[in-house]
């Protein structure tokens, strides 16, 4: 039994996101494509002679809110680490260590993921021998993307979330992913999505998405990308619409709002990093969006 465990927390997109009714306990019912990439926090489990469960923050965490981050019960990976702890009934200390980079309210399941991934490293430092249905049966009370972020991949999400549907992998492309520097109340969006005319919402092609993730046509992926709650955020942050627009101007295939927002990423065709004609300047696009009064973060990275 070791003393040690790390594991890596990966961020998601939302390669196509549809709600399609609501639940009597107020959950939306949603069919989402789901995409893994590969911007990722790094979570440290180590035993411990002090009882509990201490969260502790790596110094070289990368994102710029980070002081605003809880560490405590209000933390879904501590929540998530004394959930498998007590489940096991095991009373050992635990100090997790989170090395945080995925930007924190921007609609990539940052804390669904380092709560996944908690669930695993717990799991594994203590030689539970639970299995993913088992972890995911305890993470979906903690967050409907958790049994995702515990699968990981390309996948088909329902119900709440937590139906989940492996799909071929996306065929091999690269994502450039933008977080202007404000985030959004997700709780608002599904409210005012809510409050919309249902006949005025434009419902993304989900099957036909899946149809081309079948078949292995990107350009049928990139064609199809939607999220109904778009609209809905764009009308309060229209910077959403400009940040599109900077991509559009650097080629991508498509791009989209993931999540409730407000990132936005663009897709490209594979060998982009490694083609000097093609690869984004990312410092000229970062000051093109500051001068549009829209300072962000922006990454470059591939599925997962």
């Amino acid at each position: 039994m070791g003393d040690r465990v790390e594991r890596k927390a990966y961020a998601k997109v939302n390669l196509g996101l549809d709600i399609i009714g609501r639940r009597d306990d107020g959950y939306h019912l949603v069919r989402m494509v789901m995409q893994q990439v590969g911007l990722y926090d790094v979570l440290t489990f180590e035993r411990s002679e002090e009882p509990g469960v201490r969260l502790q923050l790596a110094e070289d965490c990368t994102i710029p809110d980070i002081a605003d981050m809880p560490l405590d019960d209000r933390n879904l990976i501590v929540r998530a680490a004394k959930a498998v702890l007590e489940k096991h009934g095991i009373t050992a200390g635990l100090t997790i260590t989170l090395e945080k980079h995925i930007p924190m309210a921007a609609g990539m399941a940052g804390g669904s993921t380092d709560c996944a991934a908690a669930l695993k490293g717990v799991a594994e430092l203590f030689e539970t021998g639970s299995t993913e249905e088992e972890l995911a049966e305890l993470g979906v009370r903690l967050g409907a993307d958790v049994p995702y972020c515990l699968m990981g991949g390309t996948a088909l999400a329902e119900g709440i979330g937590e139906e989940l549907t492996r799909l071929p992998e996306l065929p091999d492309c690269e994502f450039i992913i933008i977080k202007p520097s404000f985030g959004v109340s997700t709780k608002e969006v599904y409210t005012a999505y809510d409050s919309q005319d249902p006949d005025a919402v434009e419902h993304p092609d989900i099957d036909g998405m899946v149809q081309a993730l079948q078949e292995g046509s990107l350009e049928g992926v990139t064609s199809r990308l939607g999220n109904v709650l778009e609209p809905v955020t764009v009308a309060n942050h229209p910077e959403i619409r400009t940040i599109e627009a900077c991509l559009k101007e650097i080629g991508v295939m498509s791009t989209i709002m993931t999540g409730s927002g407000p990132t936005v990423f663009g897709i490209l065709p594979a060998g982009t990093e490694d083609d000097s004609d093609v690869v984004p300047d990312i410092p000229a696009l970062q000051e093109k969006l500051a001068s549009e009064g829209i300072p962000a973060m922006i990454f470059l990275t591939t599925q997962k």
